[in-house]
């Protein structure tokens, strides 16, 4: 149930389109300075975003990648789904003891329920929060 590498890559490039919404389009360099993401892989990850519909892009000087929808209405189980498929505990299809079944059933709903609850407007909001608690304090 391990999230790929390249999934956590998609989640923090969306998170940071979805931090400067409002800003133009956000080129690679940026989004990949800003997550510590290399931009070879980002450009891999990024396009299949634009064809997932996650993004849109703009070419040119001023060019680079907007959220294609609000925050509020993309959730990290979408993404996730996207680029890996179901998540699950085990391989449902090849699984040759029954018993187990509804057990992983189980497990696989609840994951995606999660992941399907938390919204990129949400993240947002958390990483606002993480920020004001980190603040530095000068006050003598």
């Amino acid at each position: 149930m391990r999230i790929a590498q390249k999934t956590y890559y998609a989640l923090r490039a969306l998170l940071e389109l979805a931090r400067r919404r409002g800003d133009g389009p956000i080129s690679i360099a940026a989004i990949g300075h800003a997550e510590d993401i290399p931009p070879q892989f980002l450009q891999v990850i990024m396009r299949e975003l634009r064809q997932g519909g996650f993004v849109d892009s703009r070419r040119g000087k001023d060019g680079g990648y907007l959220l294609s929808r609000e925050p509020e209405g993309l959730s990290m189980g979408e993404v996730i789904r996207f680029l890996e498929g179901d998540v699950a505990p085990v391989d449902l299809q090849h699984d040759q003891h029954p018993v187990f079944r509804p057990t992983w059933l189980a497990a696989q709903d609840t994951i995606n329920s999660l992941y399907d609850g938390v919204s990129f407007q949400e993240l947002i909001d958390r990483d606002r929060q993480l920020q004001d608690n980190f603040l530095p304090d000068y006050v003598i």
